[in-house]
């Protein structure tokens, strides 16, 4: 469904499971889609656990621009969805995620969102270009709870230990986290199940 925000259209679509358990919120990388193949690993997750998912295209990426803007303008636009979100979901915990520049704004976004926790795949910490540049204090500062899956050859760096409440380093892993998106799942599986109270459904189609 395209959603109106202060910043243009979204587009969002959502997995709906009867009663769900809780609502895992993810958004796309600077240049990517919600169809990234981590996303959709971690939405096969959470839907197996009983949560919806809402698959969020930011105003930015709907309007086909790469360069997300401004983060205070990206970040507006992402509670104006989030409180969208809320009222149709109701009072279910709300999870945020995403990849890349998306953890960062589910991370920046999180407290005022009133996000129970965090999953933040690939975080960006240093700038390629820019190492001496690092965006630790988005992690730090998230007020809640956060996971981080990154792999161990991401140019971007791999958050530390402190971080945040817990980081999973997946080896052979670059920034996109494609060559085994199944571990992406596997990693957030212990933390989205801390929000379902039924027992994991395998063999999903």
């Amino acid at each position: 469904m395209e959603v109106a925000t202060s910043q243009g259209p979204a587009e969002v679509v959502v997995d709906e499971v009867p009663r769900p358990e809780f609502l895992l919120a993810l958004t796309h990388g600077s240049n990517g889609t919600v169809d990234a193949a981590d996303l959709l690993a971690v939405r096969e997750t959470a839907l197996g656990l009983g949560g919806a998912v809402a698959r969020v295209t930011q105003p930015f990426r709907f309007a086909g621009r790469r360069a997300p803007g401004s983060p205070a303008k990206q970040d507006a636009a992402w509670l104006e969805i989030a409180g969208m979100l809320r009222e149709r979901f109701g009072d279910v915990p709300l999870v945020q995620g995403g990849r890349s520049n998306g953890a960062r704004v589910a991370c920046r976004t999180a407290a005022a969102a009133g996000a129970a926790g965090v999953l933040a795949l690939a975080f960006p910490l240093r700038p390629p270009r820019n190492p001496e540049r690092t965006r630790v204090d988005e992690l730090r500062s998230a007020g809640v709870e956060v996971l981080v899956v990154n792999g161990d050859r991401d140019p971007f760096g791999v958050p530390g230990p402190s971080d945040a409440a817990e980081v999973v380093v997946l080896p052979g892993e670059r920034h996109d986290l494609n060559r085994d998106p199944g571990a992406v799942g596997r990693a957030a599986e212990p933390w989205l199940r801390r929000w379902a109270a039924r027992p994991v459904r395998t063999g999903r189609r």
